[in-house]
């Protein structure tokens, strides 16, 4: 067991491979939208889904398994795991594992990226894997699909891990919600780069090169959190 807390963020290899991971879904208007995109390429994709959501939405989560995804934890509904007890991140983790069993890929993602040596620990005894990403396009702060383009292709390199959502948990104001940008940003991606570069899985990234790992502890103050979570998206 690793000494301190870590978190994956890329693989080192020379293969064409990359993971596209989204977050805080499942959600019954977007989600299904983002799937039939993936499977217009063959492309696979780790979907680190909310309990909350994924509890009332049983079919979707069947769905995103059946067709070849990976389904990781993002926690029962998403609070900074700094900020609450070691009891309530245990609770927090188990029931999003019942919310989307039998589909549980045993993958952690951080709300809010969110992970500190307490946090790291309670989800290293439950059997998790702690997993960040390496491009971030921001995509949840109502950038245009074009930015989102941009940024990705700028920063894309074998092994990355991309940091997309197929829903919001909570954003500063209701328009960030919808996920028509990512969605038409990912269909551009898989456009451009289908034949080139492998859109695949992150247990299957992990089989392609050398983990590499993040070091560090990420704490959001609750002021930051706070002008993060002024709306709540449907839960």
């Amino acid at each position: 067991m690793s000494a301190v807390p870590r978190a994956l963020t890329h693989v080192l290899t020379n293969d064409p491979v990359v993971a596209l991971t989204f977050d805080d879904g499942p959600d019954p208007v977007y989600t299904p939208r983002l799937l039939d995109v993936l499977a217009r390429y063959s492309a696979r994709a780790t979907f680190f889904m909310i309990g909350a959501r994924a509890e009332r939405l049983p079919e979707l989560v069947t769905r995103v398994a059946t067709e070849g995804h990976v389904i990781g934890n993002h926690s029962w509904d998403h609070p900074s795991f700094p900020l609450i007890s070691r009891e309530e991140k245990r609770q927090q983790v188990v029931a999003c594992a019942q919310a989307v069993h039998p589909h549980d890929g045993k993958l952690f993602r951080p709300p809010y990226g969110d992970l500190d040596f307490d946090s790291w620990l309670e989800i290293d005894k439950l059997g998790y894997q702690a997993v960040s990403w390496r491009v971030d396009p921001r995509d949840w702060d109502d950038k245009p699909a074009t930015r989102i383009v941009q940024t990705v292709l700028t920063k894309l390199h074998p092994g990355a891990i991309v940091l997309l959502h197929d829903g919001l948990f909570d954003a500063r104001e209701r328009r960030f919600f919808p996920r028509g940008s990512t969605i038409s940003a990912v269909d551009f991606i898989l456009n451009r780069l289908t034949g080139i570069v492998r859109f695949i899985t992150i247990p299957d990234l992990l089989v392609c090169g050398t983990p590499c790992y993040k070091h560090r502890v990420q704490v959001s103050s609750r002021e930051e959190l706070n002008r993060l979570m002024r709306q709540s998206g449907p839960k």
